[in-house]
């Protein structure tokens, strides 16, 4: 198995950056929930051990690992809502998340990982994108799982509001349970009306 490590970080290093921040977003796919983001700068004298991209990982190793990375690194954790999703469109919404993330961080970081094959426009400093960045960087990994964590936090806490969706569980992706509930119980406030399987319900097509 193909593990992250620390290769970009370092060839950031010996082109003078000292900051570098691993970024990456949770949540594009699910019809229900905010998308989340965050922003991890890692230090390297105290490297949280076991990182790896946040789906590689059971959830009890991922929640111990998260718990460590608050400790030991500086992280910032930011949202973009549902009706940021519905009016911008995902992928701006995602953008809009991670950049809200880097801008949370206390001090500005001068180099940014960032999963994926797009730079937010909103974010002015020095950055690349990584394709799978999760299972290549170390940094990006961490925020990685620190967004996932935060992120299935958030839809616990809903599935309580709103039982029979299964958002315990399926955090908001369209699971099978998660489609039939949409039929038999309606659209919720937290539903991306824009998505094709709950603006289908909306408007009877």
């Amino acid at each position: 198995m193909e593990y992250p490590d620390y290769t970009l970080e370092e060839a950031a290093q010996r082109r003078g950056f000292l900051r570098i921040a691993g970024v990456d977003e949770v949540g594009r796919g699910p019809l229900a929930g905010p998308v989340t983001a965050a922003a991890v700068v890692l230090d390297i004298a105290a490297m949280p051990e076991g990182l790896n991209d946040s789906k590689k990982l059971t959830p009890k190793r991922r929640q111990l690992i998260e718990r460590e990375i608050l400790q030991k690194a500086e992280v910032s954790i930011a949202h973009a809502s549902v009706d940021e999703i519905d009016n911008l469109n995902i992928l701006r919404a995602s953008h809009l998340a991670m950049e809200r993330a880097v801008q949370g961080l206390k001090t500005p970081p001068d180099y940014l990982l960032i999963d994926g094959n797009m730079i937010p426009n909103g974010l002015n400093l020095p950055a690349e994108a990584v394709v799978k960045g999760d299972a290549k960087s170390l940094s990006i990994a961490a925020a990685s799982i620190v967004a996932k964590e935060e992120r299935d936090r958030i839809m616990r806490d809903l599935a309580q509001q709103f039982p029979g969706f299964g958002w315990e569980k399926n955090a908001g992706y369209p699971s099978k349970q998660h489609r039939d509930a949409l039929k038999s119980l309606g659209v919720t406030p937290h539903h991306r009306r824009s998505f094709k399987p709950v603006h289908k319900i909306l408007y009877q097509e």
